[in-house]
């Protein structure tokens, strides 16, 4: 090829480089925009599971991010594993509940977004009024730190006990005042009381483990109003608070169809709580 020819080419070799060089930046760009994000969340087996498999849905089909479900049996191991770095959210409790883990604990957490309402009850197999509930009759309570509480402020507003301060909400039976009908109290993990409650004149089951042991709220003796504070969250650590993915893990919880598997599940008894 000869200098003439080669000099003639040149702006035509530079052009053809430049334009490859700039659809390789836009598919990049596309590429980036296009790229799926994934969060592992935690939750407690059961039908809050089954809700948080509807925001799974969601949130691949409108924001393009992977939700991992990763289910626990019981309350204490997913803040543990959220601590640990195992999961990226969880969404399981309420906010009395999480204070006192993280004041037990020094977990570094903050709310992200607020899930339902899923009111206590106190179920009985034996008596189906609380009026026929019997003195010195043996009651089981969840062992953990606010729903034992929760549990007892309910039956202070029932007139059936006294607490020395109804408004402490980590109280147990030693902060009884007053025990009118001498009840007695075991305090058991709150995923066995459907188990234990053949064994006990009544318990106190939350929505979680109720549910699936075919407990309807409408069945239980004493329950919360929907008034109740105890509203669950989606929890996740500090540094993970700003993440887009878990501000899309709320858009995505927080959305009517979610709202509409909740009400088939719970019967009307999870009540949205960001509404």
């Amino acid at each position: 090829m000869n200098d003439t020819l080669a000099q003639a080419l040149h702006p035509v070799r530079l052009f053809g480089a430049a334009a490859l060089l700039g659809a390789g930046l836009i598919a990049g760009c596309g590429s980036d925009d296009a790229e799926t994000q994934s969060i592992k969340v935690g939750t407690v087996a059961g039908p809050e599971t089954d809700v948080m498999q509807v925001a799974k849905q969601i949130a691949k089909d409108e924001y393009n991010l992977e939700i991992e479900i990763v289910e626990f049996t019981d309350y204490v191991s997913p803040n543990a594993a959220l601590a640990d770095g195992s999961l990226d959210a969880n969404a399981f409790q309420h906010e009395p509940y999480l204070n006192s883990m993280v004041e037990d604990r020094g977990y570094d957490f903050v709310i992200a977004g607020k899930t339902f309402v899923y009111p206590i009850g106190a179920y009985s197999e034996r008596y189906d009024d609380i009026s026929n509930v019997p003195d010195g009759a043996t009651i089981a309570l969840p062992n953990d730190p606010s729903n034992e509480g929760r549990s007892l402020i309910l039956m202070h507003n029932e007139g059936l006990l006294e607490l020395d301060d109804p408004e402490n909400l980590e109280a147990t039976p030693v902060d009884i005042s007053d025990n009118p009908h001498d009840y007695e109290f075991r305090e058991i993990e709150a995923a066995q009381l459907p188990r234990v409650l053949p064994d006990v004149d009544m318990a106190f089951i939350n929505n979680t483990f109720a549910q699936p042991a075919g407990l309807s709220l409408d069945d239980a003796l004493i329950k919360e109003g929907p008034e109740s504070p105890y509203v669950n969250l989606i929890v996740t650590r500090e540094d993970k608070q700003d993440d887009e993915a878990i501000q899309n893990l709320v858009k995505a919880y927080q959305s009517q169809a979610v709202i509409d598997k909740a009400d088939e599940l719970f019967k009307g008894a999870a009540v949205p709580g960001w509404e």
